[in-house]
């Protein structure tokens, strides 16, 4: 699949990025199991550390003996969680994290933040259209960075 750099533009609108950012504070991060050598533990860590309230989000949470991450209490689905989530940030493959984005919708989420690598044009494209802003193929710790912040 190529993308255009009008494409990659619009999934990476600077204006988007900054709001999710600095006005996002709730955020659901998929894929966010106990295990620290996973990228999805240190950039939630991150984000605990610049703010914001994470929300685990693994299928591990079904069972109710289940640990807390980072202090936090996980769900098994985006549909279990049982306040509002600001943004909803994917750590899955491309192939499976549309059905993310389209439950996020479903939700309510105030946005969508694929991860750095995870590109799903037409997902893109249906969460836009429902109105909830979208980022995809890059991390808020990059992201910051490029902000020299």
């Amino acid at each position: 699949m190529t993308t255009s750099s009008a494409a990659r533009h619009r999934w990476q609108d600077p204006e988007t990025v900054d709001r999710m950012l600095d006005e996002a504070a709730t955020w659901a991060v998929v894929g966010l199991s106990g295990d620290p050598s996973r990228t999805a533990y240190s950039i939630a860590a991150l984000l605990q550390q610049r703010g914001k309230r994470i929300v685990p989000v693994h299928p591990q949470f079904a069972d109710p003996g289940a640990e807390p991450v980072l202090g936090e209490q996980g769900y098994a689905t985006l549909a279990d969680v049982p306040f509002p989530v600001d943004v909803v940030d994917v750590f899955r493959r491309s192939s499976a994290a549309g059905e993310f984005a389209d439950e996020a919708v479903r939700i309510g989420a105030g946005g969508v933040w694929f991860q750095l690598g995870v590109v799903d044009e037409a997902a893109f494209e249906r969460t836009v259209a429902a109105g909830v802003p979208m980022v995809m193929d890059t991390c808020p710790a990059i992201e910051w960075r490029r902000r020299g912040r």
